[in-house]
């Protein structure tokens, strides 16, 4: 990557709508109690509590793994994941600059959790299943003091490791059939372990709070009970709820001030339960696991995240969820942004199409069809209507307002839609399905009539652009060939054929070329006259280019694709003028407003990331 990026400017991120779920107490509080922290792909992000500002640090080449932050509140700590055989790099933030304060590296694959000392001296580390050591590293020095196996031979993976409140030589780690208080020794620079106690009680931990006396430690597990052990002595003193175990086991907990825990468990269970005997106190039920809970200051309000990709606000009072943070939580399929506006877009994804507000990326509508995947979509000019193609071969419109079904076409395709465009009058559409067609249909007052069926493709449609008089449509096709169609005679005109699987095309405004990208890596440009090629581009050194589009006066396009780089392109020099890092998964779709102000990309992840386009339009 840093090969792509070397003498490139960074393009500028406004805004970021995601939060990874599945990152365990991924969702922080800081101390000074203004800022949410928590990952999106290899960005970590710094929301405002009070305005929903954001504030990105940028830094890690994958995505983050885990997230700390030190008592006093002057760091931040992040780890991520590397591919197989790579060290997995950890980066101490300076929470007042927002700039790298150490980047440590010794973990191969992955960092699994982090934790600080309660002075801020030191920072342990533990890393991932290929690696299955514990770090001990000096944040004054940025040098690592020691280290050792996590866990014994015949123990399993170490999952979680946690610092004491009082003392910065004392910390815990639990895991598959381990839970060990660890010393360390300074002038020896040796971490020694001591297994706990745990009887018969054969349990994988799965998280651990330690009670700010640091005379217990709570475990959750994956069974569903909390293990309550003496620290000084090592020995279960405790273990419970017997009768209502957490179904999917407990993923996090933390302590309240009272003493009492707060409990999230992987079936959605959220509760506060008592310190002395585990009776539920408070209840409540949430749509998907609950993997993350921050509290903020005295603990009169807490945050909690779920593997549905959203954030939940409660006050302890009234124990009421409220939702305050929304986001795709499975691949982001493609976006669309009206034409002539740049105030709204929407995006779709398996299950559901939403829309957004741009400014605030709040989440307006949600069009949610069960089990099924929205594949494409495309927004009416008239914006009276969100026309979108479905997995299940049929053929949506809803009302972009109320998310009303206003019509449905079925059978439009035998396989699967795979990509929808709508004509500038409002009054045809031109489908792609995942057996080749291309289908032309007339909207009328009271339903719709099929107009043809073009059959020259031999594989999936993948992407369909309109001409502006609505006479002629360029498709891609991943059987390596894009097609011109009169779709007035309903006859093609033009065919160009590559070596790839075809993801994407576009239309220069003028309309007397085209541009195509796939899996080849290679952005090519063809003459619509007689199908020739003039123009071929390295797009990406890894990776296919999966989305593409071009500003309104032709200066500029942009890709993304499997390396989740943003780029901006010149389209007369070829070169790449900026790059986006920030994606943690692979890009799936990219487009610019109309105005070319901004440019809105998703990803496989389910983030959608906003960034400011760099060039002024002249058109």
């Amino acid at each position: 990557m840093a090969l792509e990026t070397q003498g490139v400017l960074q393009l500028e991120l406004e805004a970021a709508i995601g939060f990874n779920g599945h990152v365990f107490s991924g969702l922080r509080v800081h101390p000074d109690g203004e800022h949410l922290i928590y990952p999106l792909g290899c960005t970590v992000i710094l929301k405002s509590i009070k305005d929903g500002k954001q504030e990105f640090l940028h830094g890690h080449t994958n995505n983050v793994s885990c997230v700390a932050v030190s008592k006093s509140g002057s760091y931040i700590a992040s780890g991520q994941v590397n591919f197989m055989g790579f060290k997995a790099m950890i980066i101490v933030w300076d929470y007042v600059r927002r700039t790298i304060y150490a980047q440590l590296l010794l973990h191969k694959a992955k960092v699994e959790a982090l934790a600080f000392s309660p002075s801020d001296k030191y920072l342990v580390s533990l890393g991932g299943l290929d690696d299955g050591s514990i770090v001990v590293w000096n944040i004054e020095t940025k040098q690592a003091i020691c280290g050792s196996p996590a866990s014994a031979h015949s123990a399993g993976h170490c999952l979680t490791v946690q610092y004491s409140n009082t003392n910065d030589n004392i910390f815990v780690s639990a895991g598959s059939g381990t839970l060990r208080v660890w010393e360390l020794d300074l002038p020896n620079r040796k971490i020694r372990p001591t297994e706990c106690q745990t009887g018969k009680l054969k349990r994988i931990g799965k998280c651990i709070e330690i009670s700010e006396d640091d005379q217990f430690i709570f475990c959750g597990t994956t069974s569903g009970d909390i293990m309550k052990i003496n620290l000084r002595m090592g020995l279960l003193s405790d273990c419970g709820p017997v009768k209502s175990k957490y179904s999917l086991g407990v993923n996090v907990l933390r302590i309240l001030s009272s003493g009492d825990l707060l409990v999230g468990s992987g079936s959605g269970t959220f509760t506060v339960c008592s310190k002395t005997n585990f009776k539920t106190l408070k209840e409540v039920q949430l749509e998907k696991g609950v993997t993350s809970i921050a509290i903020r200051g005295d603990g009169q309000q807490f945050f909690v995240g779920t593997e549905a990709a959203q954030i939940y606000s409660f006050k302890y009072e009234d124990f009421k969820a409220e939702l305050i943070c929304t986001s795709h939580n499975s691949a982001v399929k493609d976006v669309a942004i009206p034409f002539g506006t740049s105030e709204l877009f929407a995006t779709c994804s398996e299950e559901d199409i939403r829309l957004w507000h741009i400014d605030k990326p709040k989440e307006l509508l949600r069009i949610t069809v069960p089990n099924m995947t929205c594949n494409s979509m495309d927004l009416m000019i008239d914006g009276h209507s969100i026309i979108s193609a479905w997995n299940d071969g049929k053929i949506r419109v809803f009302a972009p307002e109320s998310g009303r079904l206003m019509l449905i076409i079925h059978n439009a395709h035998k396989m699967g839609v795979t990509a929808i465009a709508g004509t500038r009058d409002c009054k045809r559409i031109v489908s792609g399905g995942e057996e080749g067609q291309v289908r032309v249909w007339e909207l009328q007052p009271r339903g719709h009539r099929l107009l043809e069926t073009m059959k020259e493709h031999k594989a999936t449609v993948t992407c369909i652009k309109i001409k502006r008089d609505d006479k002629e449509c360029v498709t891609a096709s991943s059987d390596g060939a894009c097609i011109i169609w009169d779709i007035v005679r309903f006859v093609s005109l033009q065919m160009v054929i590559a070596n790839t699987l075809f993801r994407t095309v576009c239309y220069h405004p003028e309309e007397y070329q085209i541009i195509t990208s796939g899996t080849d890596r290679k952005v090519t440009y063809w003459e619509v006259y007689d199908g020739s090629a003039i123009r071929e581009l390295e797009g990406s050194q890894s990776g296919a280019i999966n989305g593409m589009d071009i500003s309104q006066d032709g200066k500029y396009f942009v890709t993304g694709g499997d390396d989740k780089l943003v780029k901006v392109w010149d389209y007369m020099e070829g070169a790449v003028t900026h790059i986006g890092i920030a994606h943690g998964g692979n890009i799936t779709s990219i487009k610019l407003c109309s105005n070319s102000s901004t440019l809105v990309s998703t990803s496989a992840d389910g983030a959608i990331l906003r960034w400011k386009f760099p060039h002024t339009s002249t058109s």
